[in-house]
């Protein structure tokens, strides 16, 4: 009855008056608290005026977990800092490092964390729980101050206290007061085009952390998540209660349990030195946040000897509690523990594992004799399954921990009252986050999907096979390989046995073939068959590497907007594990975050697997990171990225004209032997093919290039700003000022089929796009009756000269453009001796020998943004 929505007492809140001693707002209405008094909750520390008492729909943290629809566990990164940010649990502002889920947003201070329930997006199917209509999945507070409701119009958002609400997958924006009156089934949004639908991901990943799920580096992770969770529930609940110095007052530890006192986690309440013993027991369970009456409690009273000599496993304890008694004089804090009353009778809820609409549980009384048996028995005929066998079911215990949902399947004579007696013993707080489920027996099918890269390339399935076995004993009656990828020296298992996927992810780290290590990935399932007809997924790359390092904040923004099945992390295995899991898409489309090379790396890719992709020419979109991007401002994506929305990013993708661009091969024949041979005498090095997108430069724009490289590989520190970066560019020039023209001596051109004479030039660039060297214009505006005019999809470059260092300086003023020499679509380049080449950015000293460029395959579809204003469109 307490938590119901409707009434007169709001959901699971325990309200009490207060006297206000500091500006405080309302968590309903967000307007200022006049007067001296206010309504908190003692649970949660909800704020409300009186009038909007009646009003309040926001449930209570302690009743949060029974209104989980599917329970799914949240991904928490490394802890950080999060400015603005509020604690969904204790609603209290986040000021010291704190964690946040990496998929939704939810914010969570240290030691609220084991509080948090698992209320996370479900962005796959993993066998449990799953349905194809989606429902909003709401997520209180955290919006910025300007956002308004979609319903009445006025601002929803609020920098002063949780409050607000948001849909995670469609954006759409709502008051406490109003989200109640939205349909549930959500539509996705604006971007539901682009969006990978849920329903059509399947990942088993019951051994895997969601960071491994989610393909989310950990470098940044910290050591040990076992005593990150220890310092941060002592510490965290001593800053909230100050050890008082009042007298009338002590301060308590409470532990809930066994676990607790195991891990030494406790919670510290303060109570008056003459409070009843029911005051007591109250506030120790409203410090672990459990709202029930408090006479089916007691409290133990637990001496520290107990702690030191029981428990064998923290010796460093005594230090953490001596130095709490310093702060109290007069003794360290008392210890109790909760229990839990035993009942001879109590009422449970048994959830059914297929979601049936309008009923979400139902409620049986069990008794000293019931067993997990006669509890099927009776919950069948409630959900309409009397007709069906007791033995195609099973009852299993589910605990909702933030990290993890656990599930236990329950033996059949179990006794149900001892079993709750155990959970409550272990700890009370665990109880409140556990469910008990009524699942169908099926034959569970176990497929994981572990991509691993960094094998030698060439090899055929059975050398594949020998390397693994040799190198990671994988067991073949439970590993097969399903994909073999020969020239990127890549191949995806498919295992069917949790164990052994975790033992080969975890061994694959340490493992080095051929002086390279491995990497392994987990790749999801897309079942092709369920997206619908209109959805053209977007598939997501972003280099966290690239210019600025603004990578990392995109990648989280990405995955708060899209499936974060759909972003691949490129330091992660590089694009082949993305365009593996799309390989069976049949129509989507691609965004490259970072700079002019992160996307020539992805379009190598793409070419390479293009053969073996369902949509085998997917639109490439940019997203600029780099220091120059060329091809980012020719497409009109901008000379790169400073921050602008994630969201009208996605949205500009979704209205962008698709352009054709050509790409070239170059192959680098070198006659003479590598330098550095010795005796002199060498083989000559294998012909090089490179792929060239944007411009390739002979001689003083690459010897430029490669100073900059060398420069950056000393010191990447300080390679952070595009700023830096073209100071660096300026300062490798200025030393070059002095050059003589005769790179023509030293080079000869041949023009599909016809010798071309060369002017007196200090380098030699060949442009596909109209852009170089940070925006430049190379080839000039001017008409020119000898040449056509230049276009990204003509099937022609541009040959342009440059006269030296300062020549090139004025072209990038827009002073000049370079002198014009050829436009054709076969070249051949005789270098008489070594001369630094770089093709779009990557610089090196090529042998002297002979350089062909002809165009490569088809042309690539690319993305280019349109000129019109962003439509307005709805949610």
């Amino acid at each position: 009855g307490r938590a119901a929505a409707g009434g007169s007492s709001p959901p699971g809140h325990a309200f009490r008056r207060v006297t206000l001693t500091k500006p405080t707002f309302c968590h309903y209405c967000t307007d200022f608290i006049w007067g001296l008094a206010g309504y908190q909750c003692e649970v949660c520390n909800f704020m409300s005026h009186e009038k909007c008492l009646k009003n309040v729909k926001i449930p209570c943290s302690c009743i949060a977990p029974s209104l989980v629809r599917v329970p799914v566990a949240h991904c928490f990164g490394p802890p950080g800092h999060f400015k603005r940010k509020f604690c969904t649990v204790c609603r209290k502002s986040l000021e010291s490092p704190a964690f946040r889920c990496e998929v939704c947003e939810l914010h969570v201070h240290t030691d609220c964390i084991l509080f948090a329930c698992s209320d996370c997006r479900q962005c796959h199917q993993d066998g449990h729980l799953d349905h194809d209509i989606y429902h909003h999945h709401w997520r209180e507070g955290n919006l910025s101050s300007s956002a308004r409701c979609e319903f009445c119009k006025k601002t929803c958002g609020s920098s002063e206290v949780l409050s607000g609400m948001r849909c995670e997958w469609c954006g759409i924006l709502a008051h406490a007061a109003c989200y109640v009156i939205v349909t549930p089934e959500c539509t996705f949004g604006r971007l539901r085009n682009m969006i990978l639908p849920p329903n059509c991901v399947q990942l088993f990943s019951r051994n895997f952390s969601k960071l491994h799920c989610f393909r989310i580096s950990e470098n940044l992770q910290t050591e040990s998540d076992e005593d990150d969770d220890v310092d941060g529930s002592t510490q965290g609940s001593t800053k909230d209660i100050q050890i008082s110095t009042d007298s009338s007052k002590q301060t308590l530890k409470i532990f809930d349990g066994n676990d607790a006192v195991k891990r030494n986690q406790f919670r510290l309440i303060s109570v008056p030195r003459i409070a009843k013993n029911e005051e007591v027991v109250e506030a120790a369970l409203r410090a672990y946040y459990i709202n029930d009456d408090q006479q089916e409690y007691e409290l133990q009273t637990f001496t520290q000897q107990v702690l030191l000599s029981d428990d064998v496993i923290n010796r460093n304890d005594a230090a953490e509690d001596s130095n709490l008694g310093s702060v109290f004089r007069e003794s360290v804090p008392e210890a109790w523990i909760i229990r839990a009353k035993p009942k001879d009778e109590e009422v449970i809820r048994i959830y059914p594992a297929w979601l049936k609409v309008g009923m979400a549980y139902v409620s049986i009384r069990v008794n000293k004799d019931s067993t997990v048996q006669t509890v099927i028995k009776e919950v069948l005929p409630l959900l309409g399954r009397q007709m069906e066998c007791l033995q195609n079911f099973k009852l299993v215990e589910v605990l909702m921990g933030s990290k993890q949902v656990q599930r236990m399947v329950l033996d059949n004579q179990e006794l149900i009252l001892n079993r709750l007696k155990d959970i409550r013993k272990t700890s009370i707080r665990q109880m409140n986050q556990t469910r008990f489920y009524i699942v169908e027996n099926s034959k569970s099918i176990v497929e994981v999907n572990l991509f691993i890269g960094g094998l030698p390339p060439q090899l055929s399935p059975e050398e594949y096979t020998n390397i693994l076995k040799e190198e990671l004993a994988i067991k073949t009656n439970v590993v097969s390989l399903s994909h073999v990828y020969q020239a990127q020296g890549a191949v995806v298992l498919q295992i069917s046995c949790f164990s052994e996927a975790e033992r080969i992810y975890m061994l694959v780290k340490d493992t080095v073939v051929n002086d390279k290590p491995l990497n392994a990935v987990v790749i999801p399932a897309v079942m092709a068959s369920k997206i619908p007809q209109n959805c053209c997924p977007l598939l997501v790359f972003v280099n966290p590497k690239s210019g600025g390092l603004k990578g990392r904040d995109l990648l989280y923004s990405f995955r708060k907007l899209l499936n974060p099945h759909q972003v691949f992390e490129l330091t992660n295995g590089g694009p082949l594990p993305g365009f593996h899991t799309f390989s069976k898409v049949p129509s989507f489309r691609v965004l490259v975050c970072g700079g002019d090379g992160t996307v020539g790396w992805v379009l190598g890719a793409l070419e390479e697997i293009r053969h073996k992709l369902v949509c085998s020419e997917p639109s490439v979109a940019i997203l600029p990171l780099g220091t120059g991007n060329d091809l980012g401002r020719v497409l009109r994506w901008g000379a790169g990225y400073s921050g602008e929305d994630p969201y009208s990013i996605l949205v500009s993708v979704d209205e962008a004209d698709d352009v054709l661009m050509d790409r070239w091969t170059i192959l680098l024949d070198a006659e003479e032997p590598a330098e550095g041979a010795e005796n002199g005498i060498a083989e000559p090095e294998p012909p090089k093919i490179v792929q060239m997108n944007n411009y390739c430069g002979l001689g003083i724009d690459a010897e430029l290039s490669l100073d900059f490289h060398h420069a950056r590989e000393e010191e990447p520190g300080k390679f952070n700003s595009r700023f830096h970066n073209k100071g660096v560019y300026v300062k490798v020039g200025l030393q070059k000022i002095s050059h003589t023209r005769n790179l023509h001596k030293d080079i000869k051109l041949q023009v599909d089929q016809h010798e071309v004479e060369l002017p007196s030039i200090e380098g030699l660039i060949f442009i596909n796009i109209p852009s170089w060297g940070s925006g430049a214009d190379l080839w000039g505006s001017e008409s020119d009756n000898r040449f056509e005019k230049p276009r990204i999809d003509d099937g022609l470059l541009e040959v342009v000269g440059v006269t030296g260092v300062v020549h090139m300086g004025q072209v990038q003023s827009g002073f000049r453009s370079g002198i014009r020499i050829a436009q054709g679509s076969y070249f051949r380049v005789t270098l008489l001796k070594p001369i630094p080449v770089q093709v779009d950015g990557e610089p090196w000293i090529q042998a002297p020998g002979q350089i062909i460029i002809s165009a490569a395959g088809p042309k690539v579809h690319m993305l280019k943004k349109s000129k019109q204003k962003q439509k307005k469109t709805g949610s």
